[in-house]
């Protein structure tokens, strides 16, 4: 599956953006899907994932009650409503997919990436 991420872009703090990454391919409805950031100089962070049918969703700590993720399998699609953004939350985010497997907080076992969105956040 190839995955394209979009809707990044400059906000003020407090502002909203909501991040797409489409998918091409087969059997999207079979991943499950992460969204991930990295900042400049650290380590790529888990951010939220969903369950390949949208029932089951996870959110980091920092973001949790600010983020939604969400997903359109007839569209091939899943989303990230960021709202009352931070500048800590600047960052590249970028949309990764796990096929069969549980969702996971660890970058390294996700099998597919999208290209990245920068986000940035203005004080």
């Amino acid at each position: 599956v190839q995955l394209q991420a979009s809707g990044g872009g400059l906000v003020q703090a407090g502002g909203s953006l909501r991040l797409s990454c489409a998918a091409s391919g087969r059997a999207f409805s079979t991943y499950n899907m992460g969204w991930f950031r990295q900042a400049p100089g650290k380590e790529r962070e888990f951010v939220a994932g969903i369950s390949w049918s949208g029932g089951s969703t996870f959110y980091a700590d920092s973001v949790k009650g600010r983020f939604t993720i969400s997903r359109d399998n007839a569209k091939n699609t899943v989303y990230l409503q960021m709202n009352s953004l931070k500048p800590e939350d600047t960052a590249v985010y970028y949309c990764a997919a796990r096929r069969l497997r549980p969702i996971t907080t660890y970058p390294s076992e996700y099998d597919y990436w999208g290209q990245g969105t920068l986000v940035t956040v203005s004080s």
